[in-house]
Parts: C-alpha cells; structure tokens; sequence
C-alpha cells in the first residue's frame, strides 16, 4: 500500500530574522579562489551534496552526475587542461587588459581539498522526458541549479566555492571516463577560503565592477 504524503494546512515561517540571514547569505557568497589545504570535516561534503539534490529539477529529472576527483594523477590532468585553456584565453587579449589578465588567479585547483566535476546526464530515466521534449537544454539549467544550492550551502557551513570554466570540457569528459550521455556543467573547487570578502575578487582587482542596477526587468 502506497503511503499517503502527509498535507500541511501551512509551510514553514520563514520571518524577517531568516529573509535578513538569507540576503545575508546571498551577499556574501563568492567565487573562492584562494584556498586553505585543511581536509573538510569528515561527512560534510556528503551532507552538502544531499542539500545540492534538493535543487529544482526539469521533470524531477534530478540530472546532474557529481564526480569528486580525489587521485594525483585526475588532477594533473584538469591542471594541465586548465593550464592550456588558460593560455589560449590570455592570447584573446592585448595591453594593459592582457597584463591584468596575467596577473589574475583564476582557479584554485592546486591548493583545494576538493574537487568536483559536475555533469548533467542528458538521457536520464528519470523524468520520463516530462517538461524539456521542446528545451532539452532545461536538463543542464537544472544542474547548474544543483551548483547553485550547492554554493549556498557550502557559504553557510563556511566553506568556499570556486567554478572553474576556463577548461576544454570534452577534454575533461575524456580524462575523466565519464559517460558518454554527460555534458560537463561545472568543475568545482570547495575549501576553506584563505580569506572573507564581501565583494566579487575580480571587482577588487579591477577586471569588472559589480553592476549597480540591479536586474533589468522589461515589460512586454
């Protein structure tokens, strides 16, 4: 006999204390790149991840494939995909922009503890094909949704996050023998970051400055 969900007449209160922590979260997540090597506490990225899961998902597909890289030799391997893509991208630049690129730290793929390739499974069981048969793409939005929870998730508990996507994905896909129905979404880097800011690096370093318009919402 199927269990009957249970039904509750309200949701839970999230009052003004919570909404102030939440944007308080939201304000202090960053793109870590600067990491401490302390190990993280045993059972805390399985508890992270199984709070990532929780994420929206097109048709319940729950698509994304999450791929801890733990081995000397993996990580050489997305080092030295890094390393290459990296070059060619500083070639797209010139001058003064070219120099500042130069200077940037953009991964911190040596120093982190952890490592995490994450792919979505583009011809998943689950789901039965429902919302995406005219957007199949939604598969990998709902993964990246994954990452995002995960993000969040990762800042409360007080460790970093850093997306590294200057890497040649099917590259990657290769090195690291994953299905051939996955499509790399994000390469992660989660740590305890060396330092706390309020503010995204590369706006301290002058690349870009964080727009002060906030969204741009049209009317049709």
């Amino acid at each position: 006999m199927t269990e009957k969900p249970s039904i509750l007449s309200t949701g839970p209160d999230f009052g003004a204390d919570f909404q102030a922590k939440l944007e308080e979260l939201l304000v202090w997540r960053r793109d870590v790149r600067h990491f401490r090597r302390d190990a993280l506490p045993e059972g805390l990225l399985e508890r992270l991840l199984g709070l990532a899961a929780l994420a929206p998902s097109v048709g319940l597909s729950q698509p994304w494939r999450f791929v801890r890289v733990i081995s000397v030799e993996s990580r050489a391997r997305v080092i030295e995909n890094f390393e290459a893509a990296n070059a060619e991208a500083l070639a797209d630049y010139s001058g003064d922009r070219a120099a500042l690129y130069a200077r940037l730290k953009l991964a911190g793929l040596r120093e982190a503890p952890e490592h995490l390739a994450v792919f979505a499974d583009l011809a998943p069981e689950a789901g039965q094909g429902l919302g995406r048969r005219t957007m199949p793409e939604t598969l990998q939005y709902s993964t990246v949704c994954a990452v995002h929870t995960l993000w969040l998730a990762a800042r409360a508990a007080g460790v970093g996050l850093g997306w590294v996507s200057i890497l040649d994905p099917q590259r990657l896909t290769r090195d690291l023998a994953a299905d051939e129905t996955w499509r790399l979404v994000a390469y992660l880097c989660l740590g305890y970051p060396e330092a706390e800011h309020d503010d995204p690096e590369l706006q301290r370093q002058g690349w870009q400055a964080r727009a002060e318009t906030g969204p741009v919402v049209l009317t049709r």
